[in-house]
């Protein structure tokens, strides 16, 4: 893995991941693909991870997709490679047993948008601007955008965007649902991390059980999802934190969670 592609922070239980391709917008070649996957699949057993976010170096872009210049060097059978390396770590992002925000710091094209959307919670800079393009290019969404988009903004307008391959200001992102809050460029890590901070003082099971329960179960009925819930919940009561939640509540004092 090349460690210059993919900068890796940890703090306090919270690890900020920055593509570090400025000079190409942080647009995803099989490199820096292969970095992410890596991390982010070595996070899934550690305890002492709590929140992951994602963002792009510089001031300009997120990540602006592909990388238009490796893809047209690509023969066919490369560019099926790319496609699944890319839908794979996606998938496995929002599969992640911790949650995953989003730091959209600018331009987020195509894989850039899909990105954001494989994350849990999306924080977008008032500078930012999102979009799935493919079809400009007369190809589709193919790491996930076609079927994460109408699943958080609706039907009708996932296929507008999907369609017209249009960009969407952060404003407008906002009021659509696409990212859960906009802020000045200059205050985004530090209001993504107040996210992860508030996430970091609840209990590490519940969280990844409420994930879980939430990703299983919107793809299925009421009937099953109440289900899901439920034996989601299960997986709780005998931990050693939910004693220690009722402990702290009664004594009055902040919980202490161990994951345990």
């Amino acid at each position: 893995m090349s460690e210059d592609v993919l900068l890796v922070k940890e703090e306090e239980g919270i690890v900020t991941l920055t593509l570090n391709r400025p000079e190409v917008m942080n647009s995803l070649n099989f490199p820096l693909l292969f970095a992410l996957r890596d991390t982010v699949e070595g996070f899934r057993f550690r305890r002492d991870v709590r929140v992951v976010i994602v963002t792009g170096a510089g001031e300009k872009a997120f990540c602006s997709g592909a990388d238009l210049k490796e893809r047209a060097s690509l023969p066919p059978e490369k560019v099926k490679e790319y496609i699944f390396t890319i839908r794979n770590l996606f998938t496995a992002i929002g599969d992640l047993n911790k949650p995953v925000i989003a730091a959209v710091n600018g331009i987020a094209l195509g894989g850039g948008t899909e990105l954001a959307l494989a994350s849990d919670i999306r924080i977008a800079a008032k500078s930012a601007s999102m979009g799935l393009t493919e079809t400009r290019l007369a190809i589709i969404p193919g790491a996930g955008g076609t079927q994460r988009l109408p699943r958080l903004v609706g039907r009708g307008k996932a296929k507008e965007l999907i369609f017209t391959g249009r960009r969407v200001e952060a404003e407008e992102a906002l009021r659509i649902g696409l990212v859960n809050q906009i802020c000045e460029p200059a205050a985004l890590l530090e209001e993504c991390r107040k996210m992860a901070a508030l996430i970091c003082e609840t209990g590490p099971i519940a969280i990844e059980q409420a994930k879980y329960a939430i990703n299983h179960g919107i793809e299925t009925d009421l009937a099953t999802g109440l289900a899901i819930e439920s034996n989601a919940y299960w997986v709780c009561i005998p931990t050693e934190d939910r004693l220690e939640g009722l402990t702290a509540f009664r004594e009055k004092r902040k919980p202490v969670y161990q994951g345990k």
